[in-house]
C-alpha cells in the first residue's frame, strides 16, 4: 500500500514531480514555487492560444497534478486568443508570471522558460498531440518547440 493509501495521488504527484525537476534543471531553478509558477504561466499562455478542443486534447495527457492548475482559472469562453507572433505570446507569459518576471534577485529569462516548458511538454505528451498543438500555433511561436524527433 502507498503512503497515503490512493495510487491515483502518488502516482500523479510523482509524475509532477518529474516535470518539476526537469523544467528546474532546464531553467537552473531550486526553488520549487518560482519552478511552479513558470510552468503555470507558460501553460496558461499556450491553453489560451490553442482551440477548446485542442487545450483540452493537450490537458488529458498531464499528470493530473499539472491538468489541475493547467485548468484554473479558464474561461474557455474567452479563447482562443488572438496571438500570432513570438514576442506576442512572450509578453502573454511575462504577463501571468508578472510577480516574478522582474525579481531583482532572480529575474526570469522569459523566451529561455517558455522553450524549457515546451521541450518538457515533448518529453511527456505523446508526438502526435505535440504535432497537433505545434501545427495550430502560427509559425513564429512554433519555433519555441524543439524540434520533433525524427522518426
Amino acid at each position: 500500500m502507498t503512503q497515503s493509501g490512493l495510487e491515483t495521488f502518488e502516482r500523479t504527484l510523482h509524475e509532477t514531480n518529474i516535470w518539476m525537476k526537469e523544467l528546474g534543471e532546464l531553467t537552473l531553478t531550486r526553488d520549487r514555487q518560482r519552478v511552479y509558477r513558470l510552468l503555470k504561466g507558460v501553460l496558461h499562455a499556450l491553453r489560451d492560444r490553442l482551440t477548446v478542443e485542442e487545450a483540452v486534447q493537450l490537458g488529458a495527457q498531464f499528470p493530473a497534478l499539472v491538468r489541475g492548475f493547467y485548468y484554473e482559472g479558464w474561461r474557455p469562453s474567452d479563447v482562443p486568443l488572438r496571438i500570432r507572433s513570438k514576442e506576442e505570446f512572450l509578453d502573454k507569459v511575462r504577463d501571468n508570471l508578472r510577480d516574478i518576471v522582474d525579481d531583482p534577485q532572480t529575474p526570469v529569462e522569459v523566451e529561455h522558460a517558455t522553450r524549457a516548458v515546451f521541450q518538457v511538454l515533448s518529453r511527456h505528451v505523446s508526438p502526435g498531440e505535440i504535432d497537433d498543438v505545434r501545427n495550430m500555433l502560427p509559425f513564429e511561436i512554433r519555433e519555441l518547440w524543439p524540434e520533433p524527433a525524427a522518426s
